[in-house]
């Protein structure tokens, strides 16, 4: 989750709005690619969540971080997160550790990117005597055994979440993902990008799922963490089915997050509880309390941060149907999504494969993928084959992008690990609940050692 933004002054209509997502349209030269990934800090003796203060804590974390350039983001006397040269790293609730990417123009960089991160991680977090794992949802702690991070912004989630939803905590709490924001040359494009998006979460969803575990036994989910999200807050979660609709547009997105309840308004460092007001009504003054505040672009672009769609419209389009995972699954996901969305005759054969798609079925696959998986029945096939058919797509766009890295090799290859899963019917979730009926003996504590980074 974000930091804080400063984004602009005074909004003086609905028309800033709309023209602040509509600036985020560039000619296809200047797109770029941003990949965000959180992971699960734990204590390498105890194999507790980390907490925020101590010597293996996630303040430490933070500040050992510096050593690499990074430059400390504060609230109070607290840092909460790091930034440098347009990436940040982020505090999530329970202590998750998020990268948010600087905007790179090939998923070699973005893959470098990644590298160099966990290796910095790794390094202080060795000597702190920490670990870090990658996984949709913590797979041992309970809710009780994570600690709370200090940011105002959470405290009034906290509060709010169980009036909306039963599932907010465990979002917030112990889920990770990992996330690709990607560009689009117009509103046309957006909306093109943004409904196939949509309609392909489930089965991006499907290919990463690596949630099977729940306080340390196995529970009936592929991705346990998609399931978490049907029940968060339906109000600003889900798949959308206006985006299907003629008329969608920069300006129908606006009239949906107008209506989302807004979670705060931050002011002179201090988050003021506004949970359950909406925006519209920021906007005409009718908040108590905060009449006399004039809301600004940084208002509205926080207030964009609060929104979980399976696909996040801001001044780019963000993808956010994965599962945590291991470090070449954080490249595989730029890889796929790129290689549909940054090619225009993959972006058209992709919108060809779902076109048809109805409301009804879309929703179907959402509710069932997280715990069927690969194994979701769909029309007269399943998503096993549909995943064959998104990654063909992919893999041609991407084979046409024709970037390649310094020994010639193109971001198709990337995506090698998505391709054994779909051929092989295997998921991640599938096979961590083999180790854990075989070679782990029912003991999933097994997994800190074998699959940490």
């Amino acid at each position: 989750m974000s930091i804080p933004q400063a984004a602009g002054g005074p909004i003086n209509s609905k028309d800033d709005l709309i023209a602040f997502l509509a600036t985020g349209a560039k000619p296809q030269g200047e797109w770029r690619i941003g990949t965000e990934h959180e992971k699960f800090g734990y204590d390498l003796k105890t194999l507790q969540p980390m907490p925020y203060q101590g010597t293996t804590g996630i303040r430490a974390m933070l500040e050992g971080m510096k050593r690499f350039g990074w430059e400390g983001v504060y609230e109070g006397a607290n840092i909460i997160g790091l930034k440098q040269a347009g990436a940040a790293i982020s505090l999530e609730p329970g202590g998750q550790l998020e990268l948010s990417g600087a905007p790179l123009q090939s998923v070699h960089e973005t893959c470098n990117e990644v590298n160099t991160h966990l290796d910095q991680v790794r390094e202080v977090a060795t000597e702190i005597g920490a670990g870090f794992l990658g996984m949709g949802f913590h797979p041992t702690a309970a809710l009780a055994d994570v600690p709370v991070m200090p940011k105002g912004r959470y405290a009034i989630m906290r509060s709010y979440m169980p009036k909306v939803g039963s599932m907010g905590l465990e979002m917030m709490f112990r889920t990770c993902t990992i996330q690709v924001n990607l560009d689009f040359a117009s509103e046309a494009d957006m909306v093109k990008k943004f409904r196939v998006g949509l309609a392909l979460q489930p089965i991006a969803t499907a290919m990463f799922a690596a949630s099977p575990f729940r306080e340390g036994k196995p529970i009936e989910f592929q991705s346990y963490r998609s399931h978490v999200w049907t029940d968060v807050d339906n109000d600003r979660a889900g798949m959308l089915p206006w985006v299907f609709d003629s008329g969608m547009s920069f300006e129908r997105y606006v009239d949906y997050a107008l209506d989302v309840p807004m979670y705060f308004v931050y002011r002179d460092g201090k988050y003021h509880d506004v949970s359950g007001k909406s925006f519209r009504d920021f906007m005409a003054h009718k908040i108590p309390g905060l009449e006399k505040i004039d809301p600004t672009i940084s208002d509205w672009a926080d207030h964009l941060t609060t929104i979980f769609p399976e696909v996040r419209l801001k001044k780019f389009l963000e993808m956010r149907g994965a599962d945590g995972g291991l470090w070449r699954r954080i490249c595989a996901l730029p890889a796929l999504w790129v290689g549909i969305c940054y090619d225009a005759t993959a972006l058209d054969a992709a919108w060809d494969m779902v076109k048809d798609w109805t409301a009804d079925e879309r929703s179907a696959l959402r509710e069932a993928v997280p715990k069927l998986g690969l194994r979701t029945p769909f029309r007269n096939t399943n998503v096993q084959a549909l995943a064959r058919r998104m990654l063909d797509i992919s893999s041609a766009g991407l084979q046409a992008r024709a970037a390649h890295d310094s020994m010639g090799g193109n971001e198709a290859g990337f995506m090698e690990p998505l391709q054994q899963i779909v051929t092989s019917g295997k998921t991640r979730a599938d096979e961590l609940l083999e180790r854990y009926r075989g070679a782990w003996n029912g003991d999933v504590r097994h997994i800190y050692a074998e699959y940490s980074y």
